[in-house]
């Protein structure tokens, strides 16, 4: 049981309707209004009160129902190779463009059917597409799609780092091994220098004393040799008469 508003083909004369209790035949359509009599209020009389009071309403008409509109912002599917297509024949404009590698992200602007498609590339073929009807709800499409493109091209990213990385170390240990190769020849001709050091030394040392044995052996001859003239010379002045000086 639902409360309806019965409108009277004819109004009475006090040009006010009433609601009224009725039965709706489940038979009849959603539209169909049904007609029943109206029990008008008893009036008061003299010295009794109402026990209900009728408010009078405004007539209401019957509103049809109406489906729902789209907001405009729902993303459709679209073929990548209409996409493809378009971009040959230059039909649509470039708005946003994000590439990560081998994978981009393609923001474009169909201006005879005023569209949106947003496209995932990857080596440079479309991959996925989507088409709206409103720059909005394209640009956030175009945030999904970059925010794919950036975790597919992860590995890459990594693999790109690990190489830079790599090639640095290998750098690095190609001079720390140059250096040491250097410290190592440095270190060599030390050892070879001091090992002539050390020889040289040994020799001078040699050479040292064989000179001070000479200079003992040439001083001890000196010394010999002047006891001999001193003998020769006491031997020549035994001969010769010794004068006095007057």
């Amino acid at each position: 049981m639902k409360l309806l508003l019965n409108r009277r083909r004819a109004l009475p004369a006090d040009g006010i309707a009433h609601l009224v209790r009725i039965d709706r035949n489940p038979s009849l359509s959603a539209d169909a209004i049904v007609d029943a009599p109206v029990h008008d209020a008893p009036a008061a009389g003299p010295g009794h009160a109402a026990e209900r009071p009728v408010r009078p309403v405004a007539t209401l008409h019957p509103m049809p129902a109406m489906p729902s509109q789209s907001n405009g912002r729902v993303a459709h599917f679209a073929d990548p190779g209409e996409i493809e297509w378009l971009v040959e024949a230059g039909a649509v404009t470039p708005f946003r463009v994000f590439r990560a590698f081998d994978y981009s992200v393609s923001l474009l602007f169909h201006a005879k059917e005023l569209k949106y498609y947003v496209a995932l590339y990857q080596d440079g073929t479309p991959w996925r597409a989507l088409r709206a009807n409103d720059l909005d709800a394209a640009q956030g499409i175009f945030h999904q799609f970059e925010q794919q493109a950036m975790r597919l091209a992860d590995g890459q990213t990594r693999r790109v780092q690990l190489e830079a990385q790599n090639e640095q170390l290998t750098k690095m240990i190609a001079q720390s091994e140059a250096q040491a190769e250097q410290l190592r020849k440095a270190l060599q001709r030390s050892a070879t220098q001091e090992q002539a050091v050390t020889s040289r030394q040994h020799q001078v040392r040699r050479e040292v004393a064989q000179l001070e044995a000479q200079r003992v052996a040439a001083q001890a001859q000196l010394n010999k040799v002047h006891r001999q003239i001193h003998q020769l010379d006491l031997a020549a002045h035994d001969g010769v008469p010794h004068l006095t000086s007057r």
